[in-house]
């Protein structure tokens, strides 16, 4: 972690999924599964070991059969007896048949489970990586709640799936194929009948299905949306109960709500509806069969059993069908949510880092802005030829209207943004050929926005450098003027704050993010309205601690109040992304230009600090 105000490490290694985004089924399913066959043992093991289970549990209705014939052959011939030892060894044989269903059954679950949350571990590490390797660009386009919903909801449904509807796909197959084999065995022409309503079975259960998947595709994008609404109205709900957008915020949900509801019912109806059809094409069979047994048996061609065997052969038939088509479903959403998860994975990714890269040892902190040319995007140009040159140890002051491109520079200089032309050095090197973690290290930063996370206070402050020690982070605290107010916290140092810090002051997250920022000891500072959320007197006190801060270092000052900035060495006014005037505080003074507009405009008669 660098020195920041937020999370600034370096990005971190991993294997990049290349090619292009998922365009079909096909090639989603193909793509899934290749994050399996990391675990093709256990996924091969827990195939076959669902193969035997699924072979026992077709022999046990003709072992039963044969059960049922010999004692009705006992009861329908007189005097013949019926032959216990013969059903004995029979009845030894189905219990057999059950033990070995229900033990590979349960082998083939836990080595499934453990290959669909290896697999699920793999894909959420491989889009954590991913993270880490996007541009700032990606994160501008896509709310929070967005990307958030890619990584649990979207990530949990194809785990689900995998989990479960694999091997039931599987199973259901390899039923179908046998129990055709069984009772082709037992009557061919009852077997005609059941196997007329397989193609009207599998052909309405198509239609469903290809009907059915634009709206869970819709459905999973719904939720995103949905999830990224909540989110952001939830982390902003001062500010929505301030301007009183109460009513304007329930509307937006009610409308992204509705299209879920919407999506969500046509999804689900759709494919609720399927496994009502397959039964009903199934009884209609069942009912054919059962009156074609029953007439076989009586005109003697058949034993009581083979029908019994049949007509439970005819209920499986039709049920892994069923099952097939309620998996498909479920393989609709868990396709959508793979194609989301890809198309994550396939964004493009940050340039990649030298090879051989520079690591500045000992640093100087001499900046220098060659001919930099920069847009957020190709057709809108910000900074048009930027050129700075600015010594080590300097104290340097960004000013400017708002949109003047300061953040901007900030930006630049920490390679959130890569350029469009021209070329950011430090001690002479270009920043391109460093990695950015290495880049990154060089830097502290104080932001106006402050970012803490949920932990105690002392972990905070010692998020600027996670080695330092005790006397370390009371020392930065107290520099800060941040040590009065945590001694009067409950806990002190060991208080927890909450997710969004909110359990204190703006002001007293502010100077918790100051003290961070000291203790990390950079050797290029960043403050970025570091002093606009304290108190005027806090302000004085901090200013006093950060000229101790800056005495030696390369500073970059961004401000909007003019009369913080009055000692920097040097003052950089921006307007429209380009250098308007440059010089110290008085020298721009009276040269009565822009800069000097700026100060008068904040400075009414008797308020000319």
């Amino acid at each position: 972690m660098g020195p920041m105000g937020g999370p600034m490490g370096g990005p971190r290694r991993g294997p990049q999924m290349e090619g292009e985004k998922p365009k079909n089924m096909k090639e989603t399913t193909l793509r899934l599964f290749s994050y399996v066959g990391k675990y093709k043992t256990g996924f091969v093991l827990a195939i076959i070991f669902s193969l035997i289970s699924t072979l026992a549990s077709i022999f046990s209705p003709l072992v039963q059969g044969m059960v049922t014939s010999e004692l009705f052959r006992g009861v329908q011939e007189p005097g013949s007896g019926i032959n216990f030892e013969l059903i004995v060894k029979i009845l030894l044989t189905l219990g057999t048949l059950y033990v070995l269903n229900a033990a590979f059954k349960y082998l083939e679950q836990f080595l499934m489970a453990g290959v669909a949350q290896r697999t699920m571990y793999d894909l959420r590490r491989a889009v954590d990586e991913k993270i880490s390797r996007l541009p700032l660009r990606y994160f501008d386009t896509k709310t929070n709640g967005e990307v958030l919903s890619r990584i649990t909801n979207d990530v949990d449904t194809v785990q689900n799936t995998l989990q479960q509807g694999v091997t039931q796909v599987i199973t259901s197959v390899t039923t179908v194929i046998g129990i055709f084999i069984m009772m082709l065995s037992i009557s061919p022409l009852m077997t005609l009948i059941a196997v007329l309503t397989l193609p009207l079975s599998l052909f309405s259960s198509m239609f469903i299905v290809k009907k059915s998947q634009r709206w869970f595709r819709a459905q999973q994008k719904e939720i995103g949306d949905l999830n990224g609404h909540v989110e952001e109205m939830f982390s902003g709900h001062n500010v929505v109960k301030a301007f009183n957008r109460q009513d304007k915020v329930t509307e937006e949900f009610e409308e992204i709500n509705t299209r879920l509801y919407r999506c969500g019912w046509k999804a689900q109806f759709l494919s609720s509806i399927m496994m009502p059809i397959v039964g009903f094409i199934g009884n209609i069979g069942y009912l054919l069969v059962c009156v074609t047994g029953g007439l076989t048996v009586i005109a003697g061609k058949l034993l009581v059993g083979e029908i019994q065997s049949f007509v439970q052969y005819m209920r499986q038939f039709t049920q892994p069908i069923s099952q097939t088509a309620n998996i498909m479903n479920m393989l609709q959403s868990t396709l959508a949510a793979a194609e989301r998860i890809f198309e994550m994975l396939d964004e493009t990714e940050e340039i990649p880092e030298e090879k051989h890269p520079v690591l500045l040892q000992n640093a100087r902190g001499a900046v220098s802005f060659e001919h930099v040319r920069f847009g957020y995007s190709q057709d809108k140009i910000l900074i048009h030829d930027l050129n700075i040159d600015i010594p080590s140890g300097s104290k340097i002051a960004i000013v400017g209207p708002t949109g003047a491109g300061k953040t901007t520079i900030v930006n630049l200089l920490l390679r959130f943004y890569e350029l469009n032309g021209g070329r950011i050095t430090i001690d002479g090197v270009d920043i391109t050929r460093m990695t950015r973690y290495g880049l990154r290290e060089l830097f502290g930063m104080v932001l106006q926005d402050t970012w803490l996370f949920g932990g105690t206070i002392r972990d905070n402050i010692a998020y600027g450098r996670l080695d330092a020690t005790e006397e370390e982070i009371v020392a930065a605290a107290k520099s800060a003027h941040a040590h009065t107010f945590i001694k009067q916290l409950p806990g002190g140092y060991g208080m927890v704050l909450n997710e969004d810090a909110t359990n204190i002051s703006q002001g007293q997250r502010q100077l918790l993010t100051i003290a961070r920022a000291l203790l990390a000891d950079p050797e290029i500072m960043i403050l970025d309205e570091a002093t606009s959320s304290v108190d005027t007197r806090t302000e004085v006190l901090i200013q006093k601690a950060m000229e101790t801060l800056m005495k030696g270092r390369t500073s970059f000052i961004i401000a909007h109040r003019l009369s913080t900035i009055r000692d920097a060495d040097r003052i950089l006014v921006l307007r429209d992304g380009d250098i308007v005037e440059t010089g110290s505080h008085q020298e721009l003074l009276d040269k009565g230009g822009f800069y000097a507009q700026l100060y008068q405009s904040q400075f009414s008669a008797g308020n000319i600090a």
